[in-house]
């Protein structure tokens, strides 16, 4: 890759509510940029208290008062600035803490978790800011699938701390949405309502704080096609691109808009793999893949120096 030309590491943000899909989307940037040159950071590891210590107090993982907020900012202060942090560890398998890690930074950092933006002090520290918004329903399907193959719950308590946890989201994730310079959100198709993985639409609500790769000449002119932008409004009524790509997409036109991609940031080019799998999935999601390719190019751009924040 060439020589960066700013005198940084290049931030990305992605935040989002428990198993909305952050760490999938976080691998498949990383495998694009290259491993070797991205360090990933996850806030959820700032918890103050164990799980068995917020069972007692009656507070969840998602509230504030729950993580050492101040020590995020600080440590993303210090990434930014170059210098390496001792980050705590959360293992989210037993409930416990593990001993911290000595993180040094490398020119790309992606940090994923739930309360990212949760302050001015940490969102002036990026350089890229993505929300995960899936689909309710589909997200409380990965919810349920991950906490009972991996964290050790029942789908019962998973349930149940969706239910406790309704409130904080409410009150402190989805706030941070109106700080996004892109909102993800994936959900199935209106003709596979059960779909929870390669075949899953995505919408993508570009805001103009970034600007956007020119996709044009593999857009759809018609809004039922595969894939297609089109001008609306968001939620707090401002202006946005939405670039939607069906799950469907025919495998020639996927190829030829991830070529498009690839185009536009040709520093990555030598580590084309296989993007877009789900963790546990052995087809390929085409909107999966695009997402990635079209956060990584964001990454590259910042590197450039072509955006300032």
């Amino acid at each position: 890759m060439p020589e960066r030309r700013v005198d940084h590491p290049v931030i990305l943000g992605i935040v989002g509510d428990s198993a909305a899909g952050k760490t999938t989307l976080t691998s498949g940037i990383a495998a694009i940029l290259g491993k070797d040159r991205v360090v990933t950071i996850c806030t959820d590891d700032y918890h103050k208290y164990d799980r068995k210590q917020r069972a007692e107090l009656g507070i969840t993982a998602l509230h504030p008062d729950c993580n050492y907020v101040d020590i995020m900012e600080q440590h993303l202060r210090l990434l930014r600035q170059g210098q390496p942090i001792l980050k705590p560890i959360y293992n989210h398998k037993t409930g416990t803490f593990d001993p911290p890690e000595y993180i040094e930074p490398k020119p790309y950092i992606i940090v994923e978790g739930l309360l990212g933006y949760h302050t001015r002090k940490m969102r002036e520290c990026y350089d890229v800011k993505v929300y995960l918004e899936p689909d309710e329903n589909l997200r409380i399907k990965w919810k349920i699938h991950r906490d009972t193959t991996k964290r050790g719950y029942t789908p019962e308590q998973v349930l149940k701390q969706i239910e406790e946890r309704r409130a904080d989201t409410e009150a402190y994730i989805k706030p941070q949405r109106t700080f996004a310079d892109i909102v993800v959100s994936f959900y199935p198709p209106e003709e596979h309502a059960e779909e929870t993985g390669a075949h899953l639409n995505v919408r993508h609500i570009l805001r103009p704080t970034l600007p956007h790769p020119d996709l044009t000449p593999i857009l759809d002119v018609d809004p039922n096609g595969h894939i297609y932008l089109r001008l609306a409004r968001d939620v707090d009524g401002k202006p946005v691109d939405i670039l939607e790509i069906r799950g469907d997409i025919p495998e020639a036109k996927a190829r030829r808009v991830e070529e498009l991609l690839w185009s536009l940031i040709p520093e990555a080019s030598y580590l084309r793999q296989n993007v877009g799998r789900y963790e546990e999935g052995r087809e390929i999601s085409h909107p999966l893949a695009l997402t990635q390719l079209l956060l990584a190019y964001h990454m590259v751009k910042a590197a450039q120096g072509i955006y300032a924040i």
